[in-house]
């Protein structure tokens, strides 16, 4: 009974966490239109903020309540579901994944390099304060990258900007709350599993805060916005490299178990060039996707059959 209590709690909390970002990423969508920003821009930046809170917001709770090796499980295991899972299951939904701009010129390369140095950071076993705040430097010059260029801006009635603000900030507000019991669901299952809770975080954790990722870039291309759906991947990762890793570490001691640096940060580094090589002809095709998907599964399947 009581570890029926803690799954109900976890998908409780899961959904509310999930719903929460869905009102946010609504208000943050109405705002940037309003500041005249571009689809490609609103889904790698503002889109990919929101749809980034739930890993933000379980990696500081996960922190505070002493289960810190979920952090870096939820970072790795949120990127490598945002490329396989998301790219592979907007590509099959939509038919194809048109892009009309170039994201080789600056967003993947720095996408790329997001990755490699966190391999690089976290090959000691250690993550230090300043190298959280070289990384919230790092986020800082993507953003600002990202809305360098001319606006156009959108007139929006006074009304709808004020809701869109509430929704911004009252959605933000539930995720961190949901969040916290999401992690306390986490922690309690993983005790009487006997699972450790990075491989909860790498898989249901990941899995779970990707679904908005999920649920936002099938929308959006299947609407012909495919710059959000490719925005919000690349953002995503990017956000959650520095900024979902920087962040928790603020609040304690970050652990970084070692199968990490041998197998996980790698396989992430490797989708992440096989994400750049199908980009190369500006389009992903329905086979890519399932190409990606299957790619996904063997990840699952390898968490699934290790060994602590």
């Amino acid at each position: 009974m009581i570890f029926a209590g803690y799954i109900a709690l976890f998908i409780i909390s899961l959904a509310l966490l999930l719903k929460a970002s869905d009102v946010f990423v609504d208000g943050a969508k109405e705002i940037g239109v309003a500041m005249g920003i571009s689809p490609f821009i609103i889904g790698v930046t503002i889109v990919a903020l929101g749809t980034s809170l739930p890993e933000l917001a379980t990696s500081v709770s996960a922190v505070m309540a002493d289960t810190s090796d979920v952090v870096v499980g939820n970072v790795v295991g949120s990127n490598i579901a945002n490329i396989l899972l998301v790219l592979g299951l907007t590509a099959i939904v939509a038919g194809k994944i048109k892009m009309d701009f170039d994201i080789m010129d600056t967003d993947m390369p720095l996408l790329f390099i997001s990755s490699i140095l966190l391999y690089f950071v976290l090959s000691d076993g250690v993550f230090s304060f300043f190298e959280a705040i070289v990384f919230l430097i790092g986020f800082v010059v993507f953003l600002l990258n990202s809305f360098s260029g001319k606006k156009d801006t959108e007139d929006i009635p006074e009304k709808a900007r004020k809701i869109a603000w509430i929704y911004l900030i009252g959605g933000g507000l539930v995720v961190w709350l949901s969040a916290g019991y999401t992690i306390m669901a986490i922690k309690e299952i993983s005790v009487l599993a006997g699972v450790p809770t990075k491989v909860i975080a790498v898989s249901m954790v990941a899995l779970g805060t990707s679904l908005p990722e999920v649920i936002v870039s099938i929308m959006a291309a299947r609407k012909g916005h495919s710059g959000i759906a490719v925005g919000n991947v690349l953002g995503s990762n990017i956000f959650n490299t520095y900024t979902v890793m920087a962040i928790p570490s603020f609040f304690g001691h970050l652990d970084i178990p070692s199968d990490f640096i041998s197998f996980h940060i790698p396989y992430m580094i490797a989708m992440t060039v096989i994400f750049a090589f199908i980009s190369l002809s500006r389009s992903i095709s329905k086979w890519e996707g399932v190409m990606l998907l299957v790619f996904y599964l063997y990840y699952l399947y390898q968490i699934i059959n290790y060994t602590p």
